[in-house]
């Protein structure tokens, strides 16, 4: 008979708990959001759609802080840009003849170098719509126990005060008090392109995770790497992590190692909350679901390519959000 961890058993992956007990301590659920391209609505859970937002309360802005700027554009030319470039990847798949842009294409997106000028970035910034997740849908989602909905928006362009990434906003809701909507909300004048989420339908599955190897005993550690040498598969790679866009779970630390992530305004320990990501897939057929698109639905880059993922206070989870670029 084959051995649970011979990959000839079919499923080896399955009884990993049976093989390391242990792992049960360092185990948790996430719920990976699995965003695909559509048209949400501010009734659904998305990533970058609309946001079910109070029309009485004012939109945030990103305001007196430092920007890093490399190249900046307007909303609506990354919106064209993005087009552009998808209706010239579906021809070139309808037809088989190499990706080009035709002149009009061409002649419709900026030169590469092009930017908007730099000192519309100590303007206000609207802050964009990143997530937002009904807890209906998503059973992982913590916060205050009243509330049912979790909107999550960032500034589009780079903090040098916090990693060179998006500064975060969370609002916690309970839709029972939501009244009037805000028709439209305001797009920022500039962006990095980057940081300005293609709006995107949610599929929630919820997945089993366990904790970043490099936080493990060091005995447990030992006995995995034996383990992976004998079944050939990775624990970081099929079973720890869960790649893409998720709530909950657990963080990795695979850049910076791990660090503390303390709450700057009462110091408990933080908790992960949601990893927006620069691509859905690892390289593991252990994570991959058959009707996941390719590559970046999202159309977010972190960093080189890495993932931001976003603290929350687990005493007050109303307190300011942390973020970590790994």
């Amino acid at each position: 008979m084959a051995r649970p961890s011979d990959p000839a058993a079919g499923s080896p992956l399955a009884d990993i708990e049976e093989l390391f007990p242990e792992l049960r301590e360092y185990a948790a659920t996430a719920t990976r959001l699995h965003p695909r391209p559509g048209q949400p609505g501010p009734l659904d859970s998305s990533i970058g759609g609309p946001l079910r937002w109070p029309a009485d309360e004012s939109w945030p802005y990103c305001t007196g802080r430092e920007h890093y700027v490399d190249r900046l554009l307007t909303p609506e030319t990354v919106r064209r840009m993005r087009r552009v470039y998808a209706a010239a990847t579906a021809r070139a798949a309808a037809t088989g003849l190499p990706y080009r842009l035709t002149d009009a294409e061409d002649a419709d997106v900026p030169e590469f170098d092009y930017t908007e000028p730099v000192s519309l970035a100590k303007t206000p910034i609207a802050l964009v719509p990143v997530a937002q997740v009904y807890r209906h849908d998503v059973a992982d989602l913590t916060g205050p126990p009243d509330a049912d909905l979790l909107q999550v928006l960032w500034c589009p362009l780079d903090h040098p005060d916090n990693g060179y990434s998006p500064w975060v906003e969370l609002r916690w809701r309970r839709t029972a008090d939501l009244g009037e909507q805000l028709a439209t909300a305001p797009d920022p004048v500039v962006v990095n392109e980057n940081y300005l989420p293609t709006p995107c339908l949610v599929r929630p599955e919820q997945v089993r995770e366990y904790q970043y190897v490099g936080l493990l005993p060091e005995n447990l550690k030992k006995r995995l790497y034996a383990w992976e040498k004998q079944s050939g598969h990775s624990y970081q790679t099929d079973l720890s992590l869960a790649p893409g866009w998720k709530i909950g779970g657990f963080a990795n630390w695979s850049l910076s190692d791990w660090h503390p992530v303390d709450c700057t305004e009462c110091g408990a320990a933080m908790t992960l909350l949601l990893t927006a990501s620069s691509g859905e897939q690892n390289g593991s057929a252990r994570w991959r679901s058959a009707d996941d698109p390719d590559g970046n639905p999202v159309d977010v880059l972190i960093g080189r390519g890495y993932a931001l993922h976003v603290f929350a206070c687990p005493t007050a989870p109303t307190h300011p959000p942390a973020t970590v670029m790994q």
